[in-house]
């Protein structure tokens, strides 16, 4: 697929995000994970383009939006989101969040309720990050805590962290190399120091109550990864029953398996 065009968007003093507004049609709005950029979702814009006004942001030092050395935490990425759609005169859309990206929606909902939301679709991320219980999280605390020190406070040890994050829990295939290296470059194109603090956001998030809010309020489809299916289909029945939940692939499914996981949200938004 070839270059899409991008207009950038102030949202704050100094701090402009990149974003991609390609077709007409319902307002789909994809928002992408930790570190990562508008162009993981080029297929969906491919395919969602040729019948809804697809919106693809690039978060607040992510891609080709600012870097900025404040507000590099899900609160304000919800802001920033709200300050996106805005200028872009967006009335009602579906939100599509991935990964971190999801606290970025929660973080909408929690501020701006309902009222300019058809529905929603969180891909593979759990409302709280961390947890003492048999709950559907990240990782035990153990493990969360090292990768911070270790992995987050230099840029080989970014690298390092999301090379092996990308090929272990992401992707489910063998990658050739040049799409490694394609998807690393991707990451890091926010600085480790910047990575730190969004992790840090992202593992002490908990937007439980605005999951059971959604999934009542609107339409809500719930995406998990097959490697904890189990517990994720089970947490997310208990938590949010209204939802739907579909199982597909690894964490970035909608990248390698995106003729399925395109096919799950078109016939989603078709029913609603």
């Amino acid at each position: 697929m070839g270059f899409i065009d991008g207009i950038y968007i102030e949202v704050d003093s100094g701090v402009e995000l990149f974003v991609q507004d390609v077709g007409e049609g319902e307002p789909l709005v994809f928002i992408p994970g930790f570190t990562f950029t508008t162009e993981v979702f080029s297929k969906q814009i491919e395919y969602f383009s040729k019948t809804n006004r697809v919106i693809v942001i690039d978060p607040r030092s992510h891609g080709r939006s600012t870097i900025s050395l404040h507000g590099n935490d899900y609160v304000t990425h919800g802001a920033d989101l709200t300050a996106v759609l805005q200028a872009l005169n967006v009335k009602t859309a579906t939100l599509v969040g991935w990964s971190f990206g999801c606290f970025t929606v929660w973080e909408y909902v929690k501020k701006n309720g309902f009222d300019h939301i058809k529905s929603l679709v969180f891909v593979d991320m759990p409302p709280k990050s961390l947890s003492v219980n048999d709950d559907w999280v990240e990782g035990k605390l153990d493990d969360i805590a090292a990768i911070y020190n270790p992995y987050l406070r230099n840029s080989a040890g970014h690298r390092e962290f999301i090379t092996s994050y990308i090929t272990q829990v992401m992707v489910q295939r063998e990658l050739e190399k040049e799409e490694l290296t394609w998807l690393v470059e991707q990451s890091l194109k926010t600085p480790y120091y910047i990575a730190g603090n969004l992790f840090a956001s992202g593992m002490f998030s908990d937007y439980r109550e605005e999951a059971k809010k959604a999934s009542k309020a609107v339409p809500t489809l719930t995406i998990v990864a097959e490697h904890w299916a189990d517990i994720a289909e089970k947490y997310t029945n208990q938590l949010t029953p209204e939802s739907q939940v579909k199982v597909l692939g690894g964490h970035m499914m909608f990248w390698e398996h995106e003729e399925k996981f395109n096919e799950i949200v078109q016939d989603f938004l078709d029913e609603n």
